[in-house]
């Protein structure tokens, strides 16, 4: 079979580490009754080994070539290929309680992530490799130069551990940054707590959108001196300050007031 040539516009670079994927698939545990969904299968170095410890498995994957390629090499009882991009795919389709893995493109991954977020209440886990970078960001603690509005908005509906790192030389061609492994899993509906998602997003969004300026100015269209007081914080405060549960109360703080 002619070697895939690796497509910089799709953000492909194929794992190739034998120990790495071991770890993976270590990390995944993958058992006979899962319904496993891997994003961008690639070259199958994750695809075969999940396929061996599964009955069936479900692939998402945009590249035309690479998707002929699964379909003439394996067979429709064992894989079934959804070509598309998974930042348009309906992961609902496919049932509950999915399983979700994949080496995600680094060019899409931050978009990807708040889209799979949608999908929380199907999911079980996830296991995805990132830009390390981006895996700081995920799980970052407050007041910390890597806590943003990524770290706010996924934490929300995820726990999030950094499972290991995985350098350039585990990948065709090699990445010019370091990678790693994330697991995911959502929280329950009773630890979210906020009334409005759409109102928490504005309030997250409003508050990162200048990092070196204090709350009491970047929530300036929100939250008024009164507002601050009767929410018994410090309008002196940078967003990167807050915690989760700091961003829900003064969401659902909003929410009351605007019914009230």
């Amino acid at each position: 079979m002619a070697k895939h040539i690796a497509r910089k516009r799709f953000g492909q670079h194929f794992l190739c580490d034998n120990d790495i994927i071991d770890g993976i698939i270590h990390a995944i545990r993958p058992q006979a009754g899962d319904k496993l969904v891997e994003i961008g299968p690639g070259l199958g170095a994750l695809t075969v080994p999940l396929m061996a410890n599964v009955p069936h498995l479900d692939v998402v994957e945009l590249d035309r070539d690479i998707i002929e390629r699964l379909r003439r090499t394996h067979s429709a009882e064992k894989l079934t290929v959804h070509a598309g991009d998974a930042l348009d795919f309906d992961f609902a389709s496919l049932g509950d309680r999915l399983r979700i893995v994949g080496n995600l493109p680094y060019n899409i991954s931050t978009p990807l992530l708040f889209h799979l977020a949608e999908f929380a209440p199907q999911i079980v886990d996830m296991h995805f490799m990132l830009q390390k970078e981006v895996v700081e960001r995920m799980v970052a603690q407050p007041s910390t130069h890597d806590y943003g509005r990524l770290t706010v908005m996924l934490q929300y509906r995820f726990e999030m551990e950094s499972l290991f790192d995985v350098p350039p030389t585990a990948f065709d061609p090699p990445p010019k940054v370091d990678s790693a492994i994330v697991r995911m899993l959502p929280r329950v509906a009773s630890e979210m707590g906020a009334y409005n998602i759409t109102t928490f997003a504005h309030v997250v969004s409003s508050a990162f959108a200048q990092r070196r300026k204090t709350i009491r100015n970047t929530l300036a269209g929100l939250l008024n001196p009164t507002d601050f007081a009767k929410l018994e914080l410090d309008s002196q405060r940078r967003a990167e300050t807050l915690s989760v549960a700091e961003f829900v109360h003064i969401a659902n703080y909003l929410t009351n007031k605007e019914s009230s």
